[in-house]
Order: C-alpha cells, then structure tokens, then sequence
C-alpha cells in the first residue's frame, strides 16, 4: 500500500483548489487536509468531506497562518494579485521544511522565494481542471531549495489527480497554453459539433450526446490502444470515403496555423500576467 501523504494545507480552496482537493479526498491517501476560503458557505461545503479541515476566513481572521502552521505542505490557491500579501501572512507560520506549492498563474517561484524565508523549498504548479474526475494533467516547476526528495512528495500530491510532467519553470506559460487552457478547446469544439447537430435536425438532447459521447469514446478509444492518434484517424478516414471529404475540409482551414496562433495568443496573456498587466 502507498504511503500517505503528509498534512496538506490548501489556502484559498476555490475552483482549482477544490479540485485537488477532491481527487486527494477521493485516492484516499491524504488523510489530514486543511482548506481555507473566504465565507462561511463555502467552508461548509467542503467540510462535509472526509478528512477535511475546513475554515471560514470571515469566522477565523488567523485561519491561514493556522492551517499553514500545521501543514508539512502548502498550497497556494489564492486569485494571483493575492498571492504575495497571503505569503507575508503566513511566512512567520511556516514550519521548518514545509514545502510550499504555487497554484497561481503567473507568479513566479522568485516572488515566493524573495517573500518566504530563506531555503524555503518552492514548487510552481500548473493543473488543470480535470483534476476533479482525477484526469489532471499537471505541470511541476521545482524551485532553489527544493530537494528531489520533497519534488517526489509534492508529484505524489498532484498525481491523485491525475498525470504530472516536471519542467523548468521556463515551460510552465506555455504548457498552460495547452494542457491548463486545453480543455476549453475540447469544450469549444464539443459545442460546435452540437450546433452542426442541431443543424442537421437533431434535437438538442441528441445532439449534445452523440457530440459529447463521441469525444469521451475517441479519448477513450485513444488511451486504450496506446496507438498514435494520426493513426487511428487514418483508420476512421476510409480512401474516397465521407471522412475523408470532412477531413478534408478540417484541413483546408488550416486548423494547425489556428491551434498555433491560438496558444501563441495565449502564452501572449501569460506573459502579460506575468509583467502585471
């Protein structure tokens, strides 16, 4: 059986935060988990899961140097603008060794390291939402101080919510370009497919069904054969076919200049977030 995972503390369990929430709560194996939000409706909504400490900031005005206090690891779920006032907050909390986790877009492992006390091991992460249905595919950023020991924790951490790749932190902006921001894709073109649907005189309902389901089965279909997605389109695309002729005109339209151009704009914003823009 693996081992369970330290005491974690969430700070600012919002839609991320909860998301990670729910898939550690889900694997089982953290069985201490500490989350802070800011009203009293939400904290009350997550302490209802197993396992979970759950503070109200507007109840407990010390909750966050509270739940930091007690943790071994930190996570960083605030909006963030809010990130380095939440860090002199809790910097004199910290235990000694506790690893400190970024959910935040956009700020960087030196803005955490130049708050934090000195040796602080820092980590910047780069999830995404399916991290609820545990199917998260999360970028992993080590910072200065951060053993190989304490990266192996915080991977553990993240891979209850699904797949991990390290990076430098040079690759977090862009891998959010495609894997934090790639779900809003499949969910664009899940909702144009419906609408070609609906065109066609399908009822919304069923529209809706064969455009989702079809989604899910090809992703599905994809990670049960192990097969290069290239080649399982070529085995749907039968020669003079009405695949082919639909494929064709997906082509015509250069879908990879658009899919280029479109997370190139998106790295654009990152770097904008970045500078503070």
């Amino acid at each position: 059986m693996t081992d369970a995972l330290p005491h974690i503390a969430i700070l600012g369990a919002g839609s991320m935060g909860g998301a990670i929430l729910q898939g550690l709560v889900a694997s089982g194996l953290a069985p201490r988990v500490t989350v802070t939000n800011r009203t009293r409706e939400k904290a009350q909504a997550l302490a209802e899961l197993g396992g979970v400490t759950s503070i109200a900031l507007e109840e407990a005005q010390g909750g966050n140097m509270d739940a930091a206090a007690a943790a071994d690891v930190v996570l960083i779920g605030v909006k963030p603008a809010m990130v380095p006032d939440l860090l002199r907050e809790i910097a004199p909390a910290l235990r000694p060794g506790a690893i400190v986790v970024s959910l935040a877009a956009g700020v960087t492992i030196a803005t955490f390291e130049a708050i934090l006390p000195a040796g602080t091991p820092v980590l910047r992460s780069m999830p995404n939402t399916p991290a609820v249905v545990g199917k998260a595919v999360t970028g992993l950023a080590p910072g200065t101080a951060v053993t190989p020991a304490q990266t192996a924790v915080v991977r553990r951490l993240f891979e209850t919510c699904g797949a991990v790749i390290e990076v430098p932190e040079s690759q977090i902006d862009p891998l959010s370009t495609i894997s934090g921001s790639g779900p809003a894709y499949v969910f664009l073109l899940i909702e144009e497919l419906t609408k070609a649907a609906v065109g066609k005189g399908f009822s919304e309902a069923d529209a809706r069904l064969m455009a989702e389901q079809t989604f899910i089965g090809a992703a599905a279909l994809l990670a049960a054969s192990g097969e290069d997605p290239a080649e399982l389109r070529r085995r749907v695309t039968s020669p003079k076919g009405t695949t082919e002729r639909a494929i064709a005109v997906l082509q015509a339209a250069r879908l990879d200049v658009v899919f280029e151009s479109a997370t190139d704009a998106a790295l654009a914003r990152a770097r904008e977030l970045a500078a503070g823009a």
